[in-house]
């Protein structure tokens, strides 16, 4: 999990109140293929980049006292892009459980994969399966990695198990509520994203976290993702920590 050289900004900002920081970050890391593309490089040394900078902010997280942050690297529709692009993807997934988990372990992450993992590749399930074994007792911050995620998805499987239930008669019709609903949600165990963060300029969801990010408070950057740096994070946390946040209250 090191840091690019680049990233200078250890202390939490002191324009920057501890006690109003998001308790969980979501971001959708959009703008790696462009980013590659202005530097005249191949789309999957972007994606290279981009496992760079998540690192950094995770550990930008962690140094600042943020104790959750979820990533969106891999939605159900990713499976149309170019097969080298995909594949190279599924390597990059397998390689960072590999070759981050030490760190992780000395850095007390709790690694978690959200999404419909039985379609990922054996040998990438095998070391997702490992990650979140080895890390399931972390306590600094809860890194969570959206594999194969769709927000659609995560709430018809949802709904199947819940329906499932009924039809058992284990639980009554009446006795659904939203809690009830949450534990069979792919983040089930976790709090919603007070802020959910998107690159590059693009202004939609995305099928992201649909259910989860029903009171989050959006901020999109024009920024492609292997450029958001900690003093992009600040800028975030700032405009995060001017909103009045009144979920639908006076």
């Amino acid at each position: 999990m090191t840091a690019k050289p680049s990233t200078l900004l250890r202390e939490l900002p002191a324009d920057l109140e501890r006690d109003r920081l998001p308790k969980h970050v979501a971001v959708i890391m959009d703008g790696n293929g462009r980013w590659a593309k202005k530097q005249g490089l191949p789309r999957i040394m972007g994606h290279r980049r981009g496992v760079d900078t998540l690192k950094d902010i995770l550990r930008c997280c962690k140094d600042w006292g943020i104790g959750a942050l979820t990533a969106y690297a891999f939605s159900t529709e990713n499976w149309g892009r170019p097969l080298e692009e995909v594949d190279f993807l599924m390597t990059l997934f397998e390689r960072f459980c590999d070759q981050e988990l030490k760190e992780m372990m000395q850095e007390d992450v709790c690694i978690r994969f959200v999404g419909n993992l039985s379609a990922l590749p054996n040998s990438l399930q095998l070391e997702i399966e490992r990650s979140m074994a080895e890390t399931q007792h972390n306590k600094s911050i809860r890194f969570s990695i959206a594999t194969n995620y769709g927000g659609r998805q995560e709430i018809i499987q949802a709904c199947r198990a819940i329906a499932a239930q009924v039809k058992q008669g284990l639980i009554d019709p009446e006795q659904i509520n939203e809690a009830l609903f949450e534990q069979h949600l792919y983040t089930a165990g976790g709090c919603d994203p007070d802020l959910l963060i998107r690159t590059s300029g693009e202004m939609r969801i995305s099928n992201f976290l649909l259910w989860q990010v029903a009171y989050s408070e959006l901020y999109v950057t024009n920024t492609l993702w292997p450029d958001f740096d900690r003093a992009a994070f600040h800028q975030a946390l700032s405009a995060f920590q001017q909103r009045d946040r009144r979920f639908g209250k006076v």
